[in-house]
């Protein structure tokens, strides 16, 4: 079942200043697609795009009819005087989410990433580590349709690593789908179906890893590999 549907003519922070041109893919239930590419190429633009964060969109973004989607950010964004525990309760509450399976998820999520017991903690006294793992916790509360994910594995210890990686696996089988936004090419190689790679605002490829070797002409090529190839004109 498709999930997302995304073709993107232009866009930008204003009309006459577009970053993205001409960018189209879509996500499929259970699906996760890498999106990859050097600093500056338009990740963030289009997953910004995406979520209808911009000034000028020239194009069209389709969700399933009835799709909620998760959204955890590069960077954390708090509110000064909320606990973490507050933070969780606002996003439960937002969705209608019932007090008692809001209680049982939160608290299941943070046991691990290992937060519980700086729930009551206020976010600006966290380590930046801490603070994205709460933005992880925030973003998987729900359990939503897609995620989209903006470099997660920033800042986060090997544990927690492996811990939003199976949580990635987890969700995939029920049906989610993911976008994710990252750097880290040798773990996307892993766990990605497919990729989109952008270069000054296009994409360039898109596919999966075969697909990108093909076109490359290199059997066996690494990730890291079609990346350059594709990134170095």
């Amino acid at each position: 079942m498709e999930i997302l549907r995304v073709k993107l003519e232009r866009a930008g922070y204003a009309r006459g200043r577009e970053i993205l041109r001409d960018v189209a893919f879509s996500l499929r239930s259970g699906e996760m697609v890498g999106l990859i590419g050097p600093n500056g190429a338009g990740k963030s633009t289009a997953i910004k795009a995406i979520l209808g964060f911009l000034g000028h969109v020239e194009g069209r973004v389709h969700l399933k009819e009835g799709c909620r989607y998760g959204y955890i950010p590069e960077h954390p964004v708090f509110y000064e005087d909320l606990t973490v525990w507050e933070h969780l309760e606002l996003a439960a509450s937002v969705w209608g989410m019932p007090r008692a399976a809001f209680e049982g998820r939160a608290l299941e999520l943070l046991e691990r990433f290992q937060l519980k017991e700086a729930r009551h903690h206020l976010p600006r006294s966290l380590s930046k580590g801490m603070q994205q793992k709460l933005m992880i916790v925030a973003g998987f509360l729900l359990q939503p349709d897609l995620y989209v994910v903006d470099e997660p594995f920033i800042g986060l210890d090997p544990r927690a690593t492996k811990t939003l990686l199976q949580l990635l696996e987890e969700e995939r089988g029920r049906g989610a789908a993911v976008l994710l936004s990252t750097h880290v090419l040798d773990t996307a190689e892993k766990i990605c179906d497919s990729f989109l790679l952008l270069h000054q605002g296009r994409c360039v490829a898109q596919g999966s890893l075969n697909r990108l070797r093909r076109q490359i002409g290199r059997e066996g090529a690494s990730l890291m590999d079609c990346f350059e190839a594709f990134t170095s004109v």
